[in-house]
């Protein structure tokens, strides 16, 4: 038991730290102060309630005082009883209470945090309404029902009209009810989306949690927790909260009346429901693992799918359809595992589910039949308490009627709260190794760095310093596997070194082109000037740009800049290299590095890349294999493979003997 409350209070603290940023700023102290202002919510529209249903019979009253009186007169005197015991002057003070508690903490709720606030009472007010007409039935069946066996036809046409009234008024304000809870859901998800996409992307978190093995990982399939995950935690967070909230009305307004006809039905249903709930929630927690499971299997299984669209010409190239099938069929066999064993538990909750209900339905007949029979209670008053048993038993079977929903709500919330904690508070000894010990400075120059590999003792490179001038060239060599690339990320800042120093002129002022580089989504336009601002550059200094990497023809194909389309595939490697060299110019960086940036390129072509460079007086560190690129180079950097290496001049530098 001490374990199951012990869960219980981790997935509220889940759900309250994916759930209270957006309603009010979240520290770990503050949630009793959150919860007060739900509280203090609830005073506020109890007391609008109060005041607009007072207003409007003292307005009918005025103006119709016979048609109100003869059919809300129970509406007349339940209002009098109200205002003469107190309970309107509670209520009142309420209200004002709610009133000081917002407007004390008015300054949290800037820029635009008033707005759910201002949708929830909204909400909050028309569950009201709807739950104060749904009581007054109880009422309306009692009364008809009576007026049907006693033959009296004006008594019972005149319920049947309030019967008809009530759900004319109904139907509108639970249409706006839906129309106002979709708003907010969807305003709840922008808001989460963008602030899960702005913690995946402040300090490069999306490179340091990049995993390479996919069972080893708190992060699996990034995409589909920002995408789908905050798609269904918002909207089904929302509908659960509201559903919670309309069931503990319904709860409050009938229990009373139920009380006031039987008693004995009452705590019948009460033993029942809770017995029933725990057995429920005992079964249920099963199907948690289960749709945790099948969340992150569904969303590897679209993964493989979608790295067969993105290498379609790579995998018919080397003939692959064979082992992609195989590992897209060894994807799914798992999604198929999975959902076997959900369909059983989702099968054996609904058999305890549908017998639940069922059973309940003989409970009132059960209980009743005898003072019936016995001619202690009219058929009205056994009408009266079936319409109040149901709405009771509705609002206490939520979690029978929602268990499968609730697994899910619960998987939803596990797997999207640890990829926030896992993005907003990356755990140090992850990160230590991403942390560049960067100077700002002019040049490039790099003194006793260590080149090892993140979050592995494996040392590449031990004590290795040198210095790039203006216009300088550094070609780095050496065997596969000896550090070339490696090296080339901890210039760049995207590594860190655990001993010396890394002199750079930082962000912007350096530039890093890998051998295939990267093609954003968008326009011909927002290829070249990635990542700047496009309003930068004028059409005739990207054409100009394109004409100096001889990529003129591209634009014969696509003359409009703005032209969108699958950039990756339309373009050779060569050509993409072409444009990443374009790309380049326009950025106008003091330091380039390129890892074998030109390797699917002719010599000519590389040369006259390089020349640009040599042109623009923009020192340069590249890694390559062909002997052509010593010419373009000031000194060449060989790394041996066992951790040393040794700085030589180009011209000296003989790549045969290498």
């Amino acid at each position: 038991m001490t374990h199951q409350l012990q869960n219980l209070r981790n997935q509220a603290a889940k759900l309250r730290r994916l759930s209270q940023p957006y309603f009010f700023p979240y520290t770990e102290d503050n949630g009793w102060q959150f919860l007060g202002l739900l509280v203090s919510l609830l005073f506020c529209v109890a007391g609008i309630v109060l005041f607009l249903v007072t207003g409007l019979m003292n307005g009918l009253s005025w103006l119709l005082p016979e048609l109100t009186g003869q059919y809300l007169g129970g509406v007349q005197s339940s209002l009098a009883m109200l205002w003469s015991r107190g309970w309107g002057a509670g209520i009142s003070a309420l209200f004002v209470l709610g009133a000081v508690v917002f407007a004390s903490v008015r300054g949290q709720l800037r820029h635009r945090r008033w707005l759910p606030w201002l949708f929830l009472g909204l909400i909050i007010l028309m569950l009201l309404s709807v739950n104060g007409i749904n009581a007054g039935i109880t009422f309306i069946a009692r009364d008809l029902t009576n007026a049907l066996i006693s033959k009296d036809g004006d008594a019972s046409y005149r319920n049947l009209w309030i019967y008809g009234a009530c759900f004319a008024v109904a139907l509108p304000i639970r249409s706006l009810q839906f129309y106002f809870t979709q708003k907010l859901g969807l305003f709840w998800r922008e808001w989460l989306s963008l602030s899960l996409v702005d913690d995946y992307l402040r300090d490069r978190a999306y490179y340091v949690l990049n995993p390479n093995d996919e069972a080893a990982t708190n992060v699996d399939n990034p995409d589909q927790r920002i995408s789908e995950d905050v798609r269904d935690f918002t909207a089904q967070a929302l509908g659960f909260a509201l559903n919670i909230f309309d069931s503990i009305l319904t709860f409050s307004l009938n229990i009373l009346i139920l009380y006031s006809v039987s008693e004995g039905l009452t705590f019948a249903l009460l033993a029942y429901a809770f017995g029933v709930s725990a057995l429920m929630i005992v079964a249920g927690r099963k199907l948690v693992r289960l749709n945790n499971f099948q969340l992150r299997f569904e969303a590897d299984y679209r993964y493989g799918l979608v790295r067969v669209r993105d290498n379609a010409e790579s995998i018919a190239f080397y003939a692959g359809e064979q082992q992609e099938a195989k590992e897209v069929t060894r994807r799914l066999a798992t999604v198929v595992e999975n959902f076997n064993l959900l369909i059983v538990w989702e099968v054996l909750l609904r058999v305890l589910q549908r017998s639940s209900i069922y059973a309940s339905n003989f409970i009132p007949y059960l209980i009743l039949a005898a003072p019936i029979l016995a001619g202690e209670m009219d058929y009205g008053g056994f009408a009266q308490a079936n319409v109040a048993y149901n709405l009771v038993e509705g609002s206490l079977f939520f979690i029978i009627y929602n268990i499968e929903a609730l697994a899910r709500f619960s998987a939803s919330i596990n797997r999207l709260e640890g990829f926030q904690s896992n993005i907003s508070n990356l755990d140090p000894e992850e990160w230590s190794d991403y942390v560049p010990r960067i100077v700002p400075s002019e040049h490039l120059a790099l003194q006793g760095v260590t080149v090892k590999t993140p979050r592995t003792d494996n040392v590449l490179v031990r004590d290795l310093s040198f210095s790039l001038g203006n216009a300088e060239g550094l070609l780095v060599v050496g065997p596969s596997g000896c550090g070339k690339t490696s090296l080339l990320r901890v210039v760049s800042g995207l590594w860190g070194s655990p001993t010396g120093t890394v002199y750079s002129p930082g962000q912007g002022d350096l530039l890093f082109i890998p051998q295939k580089p990267y093609m954003a989504l968008g326009s011909l336009r927002e290829q070249l000037c990635y990542p700047l601002d496009q309003a930068r550059f004028s059409d005739e200094q990207l054409r100009a740009v394109l004409d100096q990497v001889m990529l003129g023809k591209l634009l014969q194909r696509y003359p409009d800049l703005d032209i969108k389309q699958d950039w990756p595939r339309l373009l050779s490697l060569g050509e993409q290299q072409r444009l990443a060299f374009a790309r380049l110019l326009l950025n106008s960086p003091k330091v380039v590095v390129l890892d074998e940036a030109t390797s699917a390129l002719d010599v000519e072509t590389e040369s006259r890349l390089y020349s640009l460079l040599r042109d623009r007086e923009v020192a340069f560190i590249s890694v390559g294999h062909r002997p052509t690129l010593k010419d373009f180079h000031d000194t060449v950097l060989e790394l041996s493979g066992d951790h040393d290496w040794r700085l030589i001049p180009a011209t000296s530098y003989d790549f045969g003997r290498s």
